[in-house]
């Protein structure tokens, strides 16, 4: 199963040509499991450029698997850790948003489809962030 990050979807609604759009038109083709979880959900419709637009997306996204954070607070606390650990190691991570992200791929055993140096990041320090490639 996979988590596609909002970087993965900016692009691909923006018909990008990229090697990742090319390796998620895969993915869709081959019919791959994959969702997002709410805070790429609600990232996708903030960039929304005018009501159509959050509308239609909104539609698509409601039509795609969600995965949730599985442990309460203890979720969020384990995220700010995995930003902790990172800084201690001279690793910033600029967006609060990208460590949910991440917890949610590492607590529901996903890889992470992205285009995002935080999570590249993120995963030299914790391997059990499953990346995508």
């Amino acid at each position: 199963m996979i988590l596609v990050d909002t970087s993965i979807l900016i692009s691909y609604f923006k018909n990008d040509s990229s090697e990742m759009n090319a390796k998620f038109d895969q993915l869709l083709e081959m019919n791959i499991p994959f969702g997002i979880n709410v805070n790429i959900y609600q990232e996708l419709l903030q960039g929304a450029k005018n009501r159509n637009e959050f509308d239609k997306m909104n539609e698509y996204l409601s039509s795609i698997r969600f995965y949730d954070l599985k442990y309460g607070r203890k979720s969020y606390e384990n995220a700010a850790k995995i930003y902790y650990t990172c800084r201690r190691k001279g690793i910033s991570i600029r967006s609060s948003i990208d460590l949910l992200i991440a917890e949610t791929a590492i607590e529901n055993d996903l890889y992470l489809m992205h285009n995002d140096r935080d999570f590249d990041n993120i995963h030299k320090v914790y391997p059990e962030l499953k990346l995508f490639s």
